[in-house]
């Protein structure tokens, strides 16, 4: 990976003036992938936040190909151009030393939820690409809707806190997980907070052979109802809480990256975002304490997998 330093020589592969909402952690992530992948990636993006901001025509601040998806499909996107570029190459069209980086796209409405099932075909079936999944725990774009990957408790626009009902009422879906259960040779989780850690995963994923899958946590004020200025403040205390553990899982090897030396309460983030305001004056479902049981028992299985991946 080039230093930091050789990085701000090289020029801008997402180009400023996108229309991102101010405050928004996003681009930091697209542009942190961009600087590893490098000018010869093709990008697919499936329709949300980030294809919104970047692609309102007649503009682009893509410096890369790149291609606008239907909400449900950037994993299949990609895979087709992936697959074309292996055709490319055996037929002599492109030489066999070009490396062209493949990666797709999508906020979690797109990859946790409508966008999965391509997801799932695109990592089974094998193709060289990495998907990166932005996560802000809802539908940001269309107006602040629950996703599968909304905590419980939280109150979106279709899951609204009030008298009878505190919010959402399920818990999240572990997408991580799922694709650990791919059997795919590279899995992590990572958060905008930690940008050299995600850019290492990002050199890893492109690295191997076949397909990767990177998780990555971003805040959003809009819907987590929090000041512009701290959405890497909040990212930094859902790792510090244990609630987003920062992990990878590379052929099959589970390693932590980040183990809090005294990890905080998850409620001590639930107190930065309006989100959760109402379960914090009055919660008699006990969902916080739910919640903190449950990254507890989450962390200690996963302290239990790299266990048993050092012993292997």
């Amino acid at each position: 990976m080039p230093s930091l330093k050789q990085m701000s020589a090289n020029p801008e592969l997402l180009a400023p003036g996108h229309r991102a909402c101010s405050g928004c952690a996003a681009p930091a992530i697209l542009r942190q992938a961009l600087h590893v992948s490098g000018p010869d990636t093709v990008v697919g993006f499936a329709t949300g936040c980030m294809e919104v901001s970047t692609t309102i025509y007649p503009y682009t601040a893509w410096n890369v190909p790149y291609v606008h998806c239907a909400f449900e499909n950037s994993a299949s996107t990609i895979a087709g151009a992936e697959a074309a570029y292996q055709v490319l190459k055996r037929r002599g069209r492109i030489p066999e030393d070009k490396k062209i980086n493949f990666i797709a796209f999508g906020g979690d409405g797109g990859t946790y939820d409508i966008g999965f099932q391509a997801l799932s075909g695109a990592m089974e079936r094998g193709h060289d690409m990495l998907y990166i999944c932005y996560d802000n725990n809802a539908y940001m774009n269309t107006g602040i809707q629950r996703s599968s990957a909304t905590p419980r408790g939280a109150s979106t626009n279709t899951s609204p806190a009030g008298r009878v009902v505190p919010g959402k009422q399920q818990d999240r879906k572990d997408l991580t997980a799922c694709m650990v259960a791919h059997n795919i040779p590279y899995v992590a989780q990572a958060t905008v907070s930690n940008h050299m850690d995600f850019m290492r995963k990002v050199e890893k994923a492109l690295a191997v052979e076949g397909p990767a899958f990177i998780n990555i946590l971003q805040p959003c004020h809009r819907g987590w109802r929090y000041k512009p200025e701290d959405s890497i403040k909040l990212a930094r205390l859902a790792v510090d809480s244990l609630y987003w553990p920062i992990f990878e899982v590379e052929n099959g090897k589970w390693k932590i990256n980040y183990k809090p030396k005294e990890p905080i309460p998850v409620a001590d983030w639930f107190k930065e975002q309006g989100r959760f305001r109402h379960i914090l004056k009055d919660d008699p479902e006990g969902v916080i304490d739910w919640h903190q049981q449950r990254t507890e028992q989450r962390w200690k299985e996963l302290l239990q997998r790299e266990a048993a991946s050092q012993e292997d």
